[in-house]
């Protein structure tokens, strides 16, 4: 398997025949880099991280709500989960706010909506700790220092057989963890790092 941008170059006017002959093409190059299959362990590990971001963005999007309902009303909270998680309660039981009745509940609502949303979160995080036991692997790079559970599995998930890549390079380069050139007349000149990797792995 190849990943999509490594063939796109050699694809013009798309349809399916100029899709296979593309294919064809790249497969044929000598520095052509090929994706590993994921095992049945890797696409679990991968589904559970993109339900955990599912239920993050939508737990965001409540928050962000709350907060700008509120502010509506006069009544200011600090961006961050946390104040809301603090703030909120109070602000639902303090009877001189002006807020009114009809508001106050359906503001409870959404509340309650965002704390079931933690802890979706939280039993998400239980079942990827429990995992993570399974894998030797991902033991030893909870031992690394920066690396926690969600890396550690996100890589695990990703890689899978670490012996895919030649060298520690190689596989610094697949993560994207590499300067950009825009190198011209022998004269290297190196940019930044490109981050044309993993975007979920480049998150953390």
């Amino acid at each position: 398997m190849m990943a999509p941008q490594f063939v796109k170059p050699y694809v013009n006017n798309k349809n399916d025949a100029v899709d296979a002959k593309a294919i064809c093409e790249a497969v044929q190059r000598p520095t052509m880099r090929f994706v590993p299959a994921k095992n049945i362990e890797q696409q679990d590990l991968q589904s559970i991280h993109r339900i955990r971001s599912h239920l993050i963005a939508r737990r965001t999007a409540q928050a962000n709500q709350i907060r700008g309902l509120l502010m509506e009303y006069g009544l200011i909270i600090p961006q961050g989960i946390t104040y809301i998680r603090k703030s909120l309660p109070d602000i639902l039981e303090d009877g001189e706010n002006r807020l009114t009745a009809i508001f106050r509940e359906h503001l409870s609502a959404l509340y309650d909506e965002m704390i079931h949303l933690d802890e979706r979160v939280e039993s998400v995080e239980r079942s990827l700790e429990a995992i993570c036991q399974q894998y030797e692997e991902c033991k030893r790079l909870l031992t690394i220092p920066g690396i926690g559970l969600l890396t550690a599995t996100a890589l695990i998930a990703a890689i899978g057989d670490i012996s895919a890549f030649k060298s520690a390079r190689e596989l610094a380069a697949w993560l994207g963890l590499v300067p950009r050139q825009h190198s011209t007349g022998g004269k290297p000149t190196l940019i930044g790092i490109s981050k044309r990797g993993d975007s979920y792995l480049g998150h953390y």
